[in-house]
């Protein structure tokens, strides 16, 4: 896999590896003892999206939790939960801000670095960090575009009644192109996973719970014990469960070539897209401020 090719250039965004939980900045983290359980809630600022130092928190802490499984054989971390602690949002996917600058200034490598950035967070998170631990998405809020990436990617999906999740680049003419075709088709297929994205409609967690993509469907302010429950019925089963996200992994699994071919594409429409486009663009940049406001 390729971690963290290079940074986005022109943005003088300073790298964050290996940073000490204490000086997160856009995530805070809590580990459960009782229960083996790793949390982490993202905040990133000026809007709850995925910036590049959001970005590279989140690597900084996968590696953290990675090098603890590795010193303790496996056992200090059984599931790695993603959430938010932004009122009403998970996460409203990519920068836009960044992406505007980059497309103006016809910066291809700057937006491929940034893609790059995605896809190994993407990756990490979808093949569990290489280690015996399973992760989840508890999703409270909106989550939009890569933040529906994002949590399609972990191992277990679990979604509060009323939020909303899908995929709206096509309202600015691109494509989602950090994961979501080969994670959708995973779930429901290729032809609904066109349908989805081409859509870009938003849709509920009941809608898809129905259709096989949310995998828990939560009541409404109480997704964290929906966690516990989840948790609790995988150790009672746990060789049952380990098991199956093994067979998973063997069975349907993401190519990490897979995911960067596509964001080769992703990079390419993005520097085609038009004026018209950006101007759009520019709008959803002011709605993601204001839900950080």
């Amino acid at each position: 896999m390729m971690d963290n090719l290079a940074r986005v250039t022109n943005l003088h965004v300073a790298t964050t590896e290996n940073i000490p939980a204490n000086q997160y900045t856009q995530l805070k983290t809590h580990y459960d003892e009782k229960y083996k359980a790793g949390w982490y809630y993202m905040h990133a600022k000026p809007r709850p999206c995925f910036t590049a130092l959001l970005l590279d928190e989140i690597t900084a802490y996968q590696e953290s939790v990675k090098a603890e499984m590795e010193a303790t054989n496996q056992q200090k971390y059984g599931y790695l939960i993603a959430a938010s602690s932004v009122d009403n949002v998970f996460n409203l996917g990519g920068d836009l801000a960044v992406f505007l600058q980059l497309i103006k200034n016809s910066d291809r490598e700057g937006l491929f670095n940034y893609a790059i950035k995605c896809i190994d967070t993407l990756y990490r998170n979808m093949i569990h960090l290489n280690c015996e631990l399973t992760t989840i998405a508890l999703v409270q809020g909106d989550a939009l575009g890569g933040g529906f990436e994002g949590a399609l990617s972990s191992n277990v999906l679990i979604a509060e009644r009323g939020t909303k999740l899908g995929l709206p680049e096509v309202l600015f003419n691109l494509f989602p192109g950090m994961g979501a075709y080969s994670l959708l088709t995973r779930k429901v297929g290729p032809t609904k996973a066109e349908e989805i994205i081409l859509s870009g409609k938003l849709y509920l967690a009941e809608e898809l719970y129905d259709l096989g993509i949310v995998d828990i469907l939560a009541e409404k302010g109480e997704g964290e014990i929906a966690v516990y429950q989840y948790i609790k019925t995988a150790n009672r089963k746990a060789n049952s469960y380990q098991s199956m996200r093994k067979v998973k992994d063997i069975c349907d699994p993401i190519p990490y070539k897979e995911l960067l071919d596509v964001t080769k594409i992703w990079v390419d429409s993005a520097l085609n897209i038009t004026n018209k486009d950006l101007r759009m663009m520019e709008k959803l940049v002011m709605r993601q401020t204001a839900n950080n406001t």
